[in-house]
């Protein structure tokens, strides 16, 4: 109990900061339990980023169950998702249910504008420390100069799933690795969860229509067996599957919002469930948040352990490195196209992110110091 109340801990604490989008929250992760608690090594997270970005669902809530699958076992997983979940969904629960007044709205617009500063530092920093360790030669160079580039000027979902594709025959093709790890007991994919999950997908539609609980899993959960990269691009299915339960100015109210506050995107679940059954909001807000996330969870627990094995082998190593240097390339891109420009908004706001950078790389200031200093920061701008 006290590793799972450490989990617990330790997955809360990054839900109340962590800015930024998955890619955002991906740093985050590997800058707390890869750099610092050293809870798993770079080989070892590279492969669960690996398998995230292969599977639908919300990338980053996928790796952090993964995390807390290896740390507690089927327990620690689902107290690590509830755990970097449960800020963001109770924030957007209530605020689906109740408005704030303007002075509390320019105190949370304040924080939230100091936090999104120091998204840009974390991502900026992960971006270098995963830079350093997986483009060490001029093939993992190459195809991360690549990636960037097609990702920056031709973004969609369809060019980031080509981009990975490409990766991977690029390092199968060029990437040298060591010969096969030796591999003492092969592990198979667990068929209880991937046959749970086909068997919602497949059933659910045909109960929709017997009454509004049911039509609200099955929407959410089409949506999130559906969707491959996350983010942003669960919104225009989600848009389609709920365009007769919200209007459209009540789902662009929650897309802003689920923008605004920190942890996963797919938690808008949590303010469009609670609307479409605002007399009963926290029951629609959890069957929506949980329904959402299911199908990804599940699926992860199919083929984490498999997905081991098979990542051992010379042939699937040397497309992990391709998509690898991919993936950083993906990262530095959503810096670029995303999280920088969303914070950084003056010479100003650029000043303070290198200080941050600097803070935490050169000085090694503990990061909770380093997040008050940029909520103060985001403060003091919001008030004048």
């Amino acid at each position: 109990m006290k590793n799972i109340f450490d989990i617990f801990i330790k997955f809360f604490s990054l839900g109340l900061i962590s800015f930024g989008g998955p890619m955002a929250h991906i740093a985050y992760f590997q800058k707390r339990f890869v750099e610092q608690l050293k809870w798993l090594d770079e080989q070892s997270y590279s492969k669960l980023l690996a398998l995230s970005q292969f599977l639908p669902g919300p990338n980053s809530s996928q790796v952090g169950f993964a995390i807390g699958l290896k740390r507690g076992g089927l327990i620690g997983a689902i107290t690590a998702f509830i755990a970097f979940t449960f800020p963001s969904f109770i924030i957007l629960y209530i605020l689906a249910t109740f408005s704030l007044g303007e002075a509390q709205n320019s105190f949370i617009a304040g924080i939230i504008l100091g936090l999104k500063l120091f998204a840009v530092v974390i991502v900026s920093d992960a971006s270098i420390t995963m830079f350093k360790s997986f483009c060490k030669d001029k093939i993992t160079i190459g195809i991360f100069t690549l990636a960037t580039i097609l990702l920056i000027f031709i973004s969609s979902t369809f060019i980031q799933i080509a981009v990975l594709i490409l990766s991977a025959i690029l390092g199968r093709v060029f990437i040298k690795t060591k010969q096969d790890e030796e591999i003492k007991e092969s592990k198979k994919t667990k068929k209880l969860p991937l046959l749970i999950f086909f068997v919602l997908l497949l059933t659910l539609p045909f109960l929709a229509n017997e009454s509004l609980e049911l039509k609200l899993i099955s929407s959410f959960y089409e949506v999130g067996s559906l969707v491959f990269g996350g983010g942003h691009v669960v919104l225009p299915l989600l848009e389609e599957n709920l365009n007769t339960l919200v209007s459209k100015d009540n789902f662009l109210l929650a897309y802003s919002l689920a923008q605004a506050v920190p942890g996963p995107m797919f938690t808008i679940a949590s303010y469009l469930g609670a609307d479409i059954m605002n007399e009963s909001a926290l029951y629609g807000a959890l069957i929506a948040t949980v329904s959402i996330f299911l199908p990804g969870l599940l699926l992860i627990l199919a083929f984490s352990e498999s997905f081991e094995s098979y990542s051992k082998k010379k042939t699937v190593l040397s497309a992990l490195a391709g998509i690898n240097a991919a993936v950083v390339g993906l990262l530095v891109s959503v810096l670029i196209v995303s999280v920088g420009p969303n914070a950084v908004h003056s010479l100003f706001d650029l000043i303070i992110v290198i200080s941050g950078l600097i803070l935490i790389r050169s000085i090694k200031l503990p990061i909770l110091i380093i997040i008050l200093i940029f909520i103060v920061i985001g403060l003091i701008k919001s008030f004048f």
